[in-house]
């Protein structure tokens, strides 16, 4: 089995797994222009040229003013061409100057208030667009190393869930590529020639989810099953689907 086909085969297990898309889905797909949105849009496309389930597919890139951390919006433009998904591009920015205590914004490190930033973005226009499902590129080493972060500085046993019903909205958040690991999406890129995005944002290197990283690596060396313990741990503990 090639590369190709076991990431295709891997990512349409999860779809009927954790019961991802449903008949007449719109998705909107947050296409940050990296390696894993870049895959999972493409792989988004070609299996909504499949019948069953009827779904169609957006995809929205935030261009944050603030920090430089973008794809060419042209390569984007002309990746999306080649699928046939309609691009949004939007453009917006974030204050990291003190604000009033109780805004959302408040106390909050840089890579949260872009987060947030572009989360909002995501969830306004999917719902101008009157989309059903938010399509993120997290996959199965984003998602245990949420879960050693939330266990590590925050004190419970939690991650980014496959599946997530918004409650406060008709929005559903969903994470195809959640089987996939992540040294196979960076393979698949080189193969691919995904053109990297250029990385220049000052925060990177200094963010809890790099010593997370760190720490699953040094797990791995100690156990290389430690990978499906965690997961199955995550599975059992109800933690990957929420409603």
């Amino acid at each position: 089995m090639t590369l190709e086909e076991r990431l295709w085969k891997t990512f349409n297990k999860a779809l009927g797994q954790f019961q991802l898309i449903d008949e007449d889905d719109r998705i909107l797909v947050g296409l940050s222009g990296g390696k894993d949105s870049l895959c999972l849009l493409e792989f988004l496309a070609r299996r909504s040229k499949v019948h069953v389930p009827h779904f169609t597919v957006e995809a929205l890139h935030v261009r944050m003013e603030n920090i430089q951390y973008e794809s060419d919006t042209s390569y984007l433009q002309s990746f999306c061409d080649r699928l046939g998904v309609p691009l949004h591009i939007i453009t917006t920015s974030f204050s990291t100057a003190p604000v009033p205590d109780g805004s959302p914004s408040g106390k909050k490190p840089p890579c949260f208030l872009c987060s947030w930033q572009r989360r909002k973005q995501l969830f306004n226009l999917a719902q101008e667009l009157g989309c059903t499902k938010i399509a993120l590129g997290h996959h199965q080493d984003d998602i245990i190393h949420t879960a050693l972060m939330n266990l590590t500085f925050q004190g419970h046993f939690s991650t980014m869930p496959v599946k997530l019903r918004m409650r406060k909205m008709p929005l559903t958040i969903i994470r195809p590529l959640c089987l996939c690991q992540e040294s196979d999406i960076r393979a698949y890129a080189e193969q691919q020639g995904y053109q990297k995005q250029k990385k220049l944002c000052p925060y990177e290197s200094t963010t809890n989810r790099t010593s997370a990283s760190d720490l699953f690596a040094h797990i791995e060396q100690l156990n290389p099953e430690a990978r499906y313990c965690i997961w199955r741990a995550l599975e059992s503990d109800e933690k990957l689907v929420e409603y």
